[in-house]
């Protein structure tokens, strides 16, 4: 153990590393692959603004693009053929330890459109399109955890498609989303479906709850609220995994898990450290426990893998303190409510963002590509 690399001790403590990127070049270069072999990498999660990044920077799609134009692919379809094409291969990359882990891992996560996140029905027509396509066991679907968004994860699963949900900031909705995956899950048993074959995990929010709540911090500028920056995303985080705990441990839970449900996995999403007063492993290091997923912008994966200090579970036991920080920011005057709204809010107007960019640029590489031919 103590020889082990920081991510290998990760993995022995029941953390599973997934790589929150995703591109053709990390595909064909073989560096994806290389992760995998030597960082522990055992997923990959994607999100608009990935791959807004991926097919505007670089020439690597310039031959698809130019493909699909001869085709009369319009741009949608263009953005819709690329991206799954992408997330195929890398649920064959990654098929193995799928294999090795029933499931469990060697996942690969598309999102749906960010446009749809307030339309129930557009979401979940448009995840089974994406999961069509994909064609693949390992893949995951993601739905944002919006209000419209709960109805959308319960019906998808209930066809027995596999789930990201993604966009959690607050304990409120992470506990009506897991109530979202177990009825899905109960319909799905209603339907016919192998329960032990459908998996989810439910992405919750790190870093940009300290980038919010430190913003507060430093304006009310008191020697008290200077001591809690730093302090809210990972006490959040903690208590998601407590009520983890809570509604997986119940009576509800136990009839699906008897039936060969799988339970949710937490995923700790946004985990790169925004500012640099920060440790640049700490929302890594300091949300270790059984059973979750840690999905890792390259940097912090690299940064944990060279000095990373693994202690173990750093998440059981410490819901008492988690609390006392939260319960410290509303006496200030910082509101949690007010905060995980804006935080959602925020999050799907950047995604929306990165897709219409991504229009907009795969549109003038179509135009160029039909002009040239």
């Amino acid at each position: 153990m103590t020889n082990a690399t920081p991510t290998a001790q990760l993995s022995d403590a029941g953390l599973s590393i997934w790589l929150d990127d995703l591109s053709r070049e990390r595909l064909d270069s073989g560096s994806l692959q290389k992760l995998i072999d030597q960082k522990n990498v055992v997923g990959v999660t994607t999100n608009p603004s990935i791959f807004q990044a991926a097919i505007t920077s670089g020439t690597d799609y310039d031959a698809k693009i130019a493909e699909l134009a001869a085709q009369g692919a319009g741009v949608e379809e263009t953005i819709f053929e690329i991206t799954t094409a992408d997330v195929a291969d890398a649920c064959d990359l990654f098929a193995p330890i799928a294999a090795a882990t029933n499931g469990v891992d060697g996942r690969v996560s598309i999102e749906v459109d960010p446009r749809l996140a307030w339309d129930t029905a557009g979401t979940i027509a448009e995840a089974k399109n994406l999961y069509k396509k994909v064609d693949k066991d390992n893949v995951l679907i993601k739905i944002p955890a919006t209000i419209e968004g709960l109805e959308a994860i319960t019906a998808v699963l209930a066809e027995g498609i596999s789930v990201n949900v993604t966009l959690i900031f607050s304990l409120e909705r992470y506990r009506a989303v897991i109530n979202a995956f177990q009825a899905g899950l109960k319909q799905a048993l209603d339907n016919g479906h192998d329960l032990s074959k459908i998996h989810s995990v439910a992405s919750f929010f790190v870093s940009r709850v300290d980038t919010e709540i430190d913003k507060r911090l430093d304006a009310i500028g008191t020697d008290a609220a200077k001591a809690l920056k730093g302090k809210a995303g990972v006490a959040n985080a903690r208590l998601a995994y407590q009520v983890y705990e809570e509604l997986f441990s119940t009576e509800r839970w136990a009839v699906l898990a008897e039936a060969g449900a799988r339970p949710q996995r937490p995923l700790w999403a946004s985990t790169g450290v925004k500012d640099p007063a920060y440790p640049d492993t700490l929302y890594v290091t300091e949300l270790v426990a059984a059973g979750i997923v840690n999905t890792m912008p390259e940097k912090t994966l690299d940064a944990t893998f060279d000095h990373g200090v693994v202690t173990g579970d750093t998440i059981t036991g410490t819901y008492r303190e988690a609390n006392t920080v939260l319960n410290a920011l509303e006496n200030l005057g910082i509101s949690y409510n007010n905060v995980v709204a804006l935080l959602e809010s925020e999050g799907l107007d950047k995604f929306v963002a990165s897709w219409k960019e991504l229009l907009a640029d795969v549109n003038g590489a179509l135009s160029t590509a039909r002009k040239a031919s």
